[in-house]
């Protein structure tokens, strides 16, 4: 028994090498694993993250941390195929459907709801710039566990034309504050780091005042305008290349290998993929009409991507952490603040457009499921160049709300559905009524 023990573990030792072989272990347990999630209820991408926790380091060792990091490729691909179709969402014309009011309370929940998580954090000792970055993340709502309850309770009416209309921009204004937000953090943190080089090497903090004040703001927005300026060029080249071609395999090659060289375009500049890829769909998708097939023909490329995507997520998460105290308070402030500013945000938004009364009071409760964007966004964190220049304690502190985000969208995926239909169901029969 000893020897076949001895075996088994030369031989998960010897495959754990290879990218292919921990590739197609991650697709195939998060395959079964997220069918499983499905008949008790719970999001596939639960499924997808527990594969990931079982064949990484902290329990069957199969996927190194080491090959997650050769993997991270998956993720740019990931990131760049969402932040393009929330940009695809940005079509003038339904922009001037859904009015004033939607735009309105969606931009008063994200903005209480970053300031609410940003602000708990720091009271509980986060260090301003992660607290922000987590603030900005906590604004993502997953519309996916949104929809399927509006779908299974077969609603319709004003209340669910607003829903749907929150639910749509919600995503791309959080990628938004989410890149100002890291631009801004990034240049701070950078500036700390030459500070503190240029202590180490003896010539002062003084020497890079002109990192901070004003240097910094302008770093911060020529990062964004730079990046929406780059999406915007790709997507009008592949809108220009792809007009007048019929065939969905030259579609798929000429979208694809743009997106891929906007992101590593973005990558290699220090611009954010996320905003120069949203931008690209935005452009697309108010050129023509007809740029609905490019978004529709990479559809069938997303349920591999994004299932390897949450299982590499799962790689990083290690159980023993979640036991540890200061995760466990941290997330729970995260949660919580999180969930106060969703609904307060809704609430006030929904007053100062003169909403319907059942909106709100039950809005902002189907706001609160988070999935695939927020993981997304913390993952684009810990790849970052901006990591390798930090010291081990700030890496630290990185690490941690990888965990924390996790634990939420574990949490808030598992509440938020049943609260979505609870809420619904009450603002319908108020509709009704």
């Amino acid at each position: 028994m000893d020897q076949i023990i001895a075996d088994l573990s030369a031989l998960r030792e010897l495959m754990s090498h290879h990218g292919l072989f921990s590739t197609g272990m991650l697709l195939i347990l998060g395959y079964f694993l997220g069918k499983l999630a499905g008949k008790v209820r719970l999001p596939e991408i639960t499924g997808y993250i527990i594969a990931g926790i079982i064949l990484g380091d902290s329990l069957l060792g199969i996927v190194h941390h080491r090959m997650s990091e050769s993997l991270r490729i998956v993720t740019d691909v990931a990131l760049g195929l969402i932040a393009l179709t929330i940009g695809g969402e940005f079509s003038f014309s339904k922009l001037k459907r859904m009015g004033s009011e939607v735009v309105i309370i969606t931009v008063a929940q994200i903005g209480l709801t970053f300031l609410s998580v940003s602000l708990a954090l720091w009271v509980f000792r986060l260090p301003l710039p992660f607290a922000m970055m987590l603030g900005a993340i906590a604004t993502a709502t997953a519309p996916a566990a949104t929809v399927a309850v509006v779908q299974s309770l077969r609603a319709h009416g004003p209340f669910i034309d607003r829903l749907y209309g929150v639910v749509a921009l919600d995503d791309a204004g959080a990628v938004i504050i989410f890149g100002v937000v890291f631009a801004v953090v990034s240049s701070i943190l950078g500036a700390d780091s030459a500070a503190a080089a240029a202590e180490l090497a003896g010539q002062g903090a003084s020497a890079h005042s002109a990192v901070g004040g004003f240097g910094m703001v302008w770093g911060a927005f020529k990062e964004i305008f730079l990046s929406i300026l780059m999406g915007g060029f790709a997507g009008w080249v592949i809108h220009k290349l792809s007009h007048k071609r019929t065939h969905t395999g030259e579609l798929m090659i000429i979208s694809l290998g743009w997106i891929f060289v906007l992101t590593a375009m973005s990558i290699a500049f220090h611009l954010s993929p996320l905003l120069s890829n949203m931008a690209a769909g935005m452009v697309l998708i108010n050129m023509s009409p007809r740029n609905h097939r490019i978004f529709r023909n990479l559809e069938p490329l997303t349920p591999p991507i994004y299932a390897l995507f949450f299982a590499i997520a799962g790689t990083e998460l290690n159980p023993s952490i979640l036991a540890q105290k200061e995760i466990l308070l941290l997330g729970g402030v995260f949660i919580g603040a999180r969930a106060i500013g969703k609904v307060a945000g809704v609430w006030g938004g929904s007053i100062l457009a003169r909403s319907q009364t059942n909106i709100r009071k039950y809005l902002g409760y189907c706001m609160l499921p988070q999935a695939g964007v927020a993981i997304g966004l913390v993952l684009m964190i810990q790849a970052s160049p901006l990591v390798a220049a930090l010291g081990p304690e700030q890496k630290s502190i990185i690490f941690m709300m990888v965990n924390i985000i996790l634990l939420s969208v574990f949490f808030n995926e598992l509440t938020g559905p049943p609260i979505s239909k609870w809420a619904i169901t009450n603002a319908l029969d108020m509709e009704v009524s």
